[in-house]
């Protein structure tokens, strides 16, 4: 089995880890989000572009740090209702990056695109000085969606468009280094087109936004300008990739991927793609990075993943009651408190055995 990268290895175990962990590559979890000096110091073998950029423009070092977070948020959302739910826990996830299984293309893939979307979102809100609004003024854009421009009324490009493009280099920049095409190294291949579905999802899914301009609310102007897709959809878009990612094996060449199965078309740029079957995840397993589905809450109705069928691996569930309170009959009093009542409630619960 090729490794992973180390450095992204390491990136993953910096955002994710609460507690101090000793390694080479594995450094001290939540203050180093917020120090990007210290990501760059504990990950000294760090090269080319990346080494550029930790002494250059460590600020957009502290972008890709929150990007990568947002994007192990989002794939926790994703896979809050299947066997794997996309755990955190350093140990488990580790064994998971090492794997070229579904998963793993999902978490490379998200995590490339929630860099490039966070960094392309601080340009927007001003927060880098290496880059602001989208440049538009020597583009011939397309005329934009929902009637602006056919209807008579006169628009133009303005307001602050994202510069997708900007994040996009950047997120390419950190997430491939060191992961060079050409080498004779599925491993390689693949974890590189998946970061670029990622990244694909962001870039490719760009929606124009209007503003109209006239007297007493009439639209004689339209501004219109560029903003990326809400991270959920694009979470929701490579879930989809996820659920329909291909297998493939390496070509004879060792620079190309072959898909698995007979008349099956190539993986277009968009598509996740993966080398090996995942494991069940149904019972703890820490060469694969399982923990099991034993005490999961799932739903005792659903026919889905989330059911408990699927969710128990046929072993049975429990139900328990829950008795908690929580705040209801919240008044205002001014000025300026609100009060609220306590309230017992009762949850019904199922969870797997």
């Amino acid at each position: 089995m090729v490794p992973i990268s180390r450095t992204q290895l390491a990136l993953f175990f910096i955002l994710l880890c609460p507690v101090n962990i000793i390694g080479l590559w594995w450094a001290v979890g939540s203050p180093l989000v917020m120090d990007p000096n210290s990501i760059c110091r504990k990950t000294k073998r760090l090269a080319g572009k990346q080494a550029e950029l930790c002494q250059t423009q460590p600020e957009i070092v502290h972008e890709v740090a929150k990007g990568a977070k947002l994007g192990v948020r989002e794939c926790q959302h994703q896979f809050r209702f299947r066997r794997w739910n996309c755990t955190s826990q350093n140990k488990y996830f580790g064994r998971i990056l090492q794997q070229d299984i579904r998963e793993t293309a999902f978490v490379y893939a998200i995590t490339a695109a929630g860099v490039a979307h966070a960094v392309t979102q601080a340009c927007s809100m001003g927060e880098l000085l290496q880059c602001g609004c989208e440049a538009t003024r020597s583009r011939a854009p397309p005329r934009p969606p929902g009637g602006a421009g056919g209807d008579g009324v006169k628009w133009e490009w303005g307001g602050c468009g994202d510069d997708v493009e900007f994040g996009y280099e950047k997120s390419k920049q950190f997430m491939d280094a060191k992961r060079k095409k050409g080498k004779s190294d599925i491993r390689t291949l693949i974890d590189l087109h998946n970061n670029e579905a990622g990244r694909l999802a962001v870039k490719n899914y760009m929606r124009t936004e209007c503003k109209c301009h006239g007297l007493s609310g009439s639209c004689t102007l339209r501004t219109c300008w560029k903003k990326m897709p809400h991270f959920r959809e694009v979470g929701d878009r490579l879930l989809e990739r996820f659920n329909g990612a291909f297998k493939v094996m390496g070509g004879n060449d060792g620079k190309t991927l072959i898909p698995v199965g007979q008349n099956i078309k190539p993986p277009d740029k968009q598509d996740l793609i993966y080398s090996a079957e995942s494991p069940d995840f149904c019972l703890p397993n820490r060469k694969t990075g399982s923990l099991g589905t034993r005490g999961r809450t799932c739903n005792s109705t659903a026919m889905d993943v989330s059911g408990c069928d699927l969710l128990c691996c046929e072993r049975g569930y429990r139900d328990e009651t829950l008795v908690f309170e929580e705040n209801c009959l919240c008044r205002f009093h001014w000025c300026c408190v609100v009060q609220c009542k306590k309230c017992s409630v009762r949850k019904e619960l199922s969870l797997c055995i």
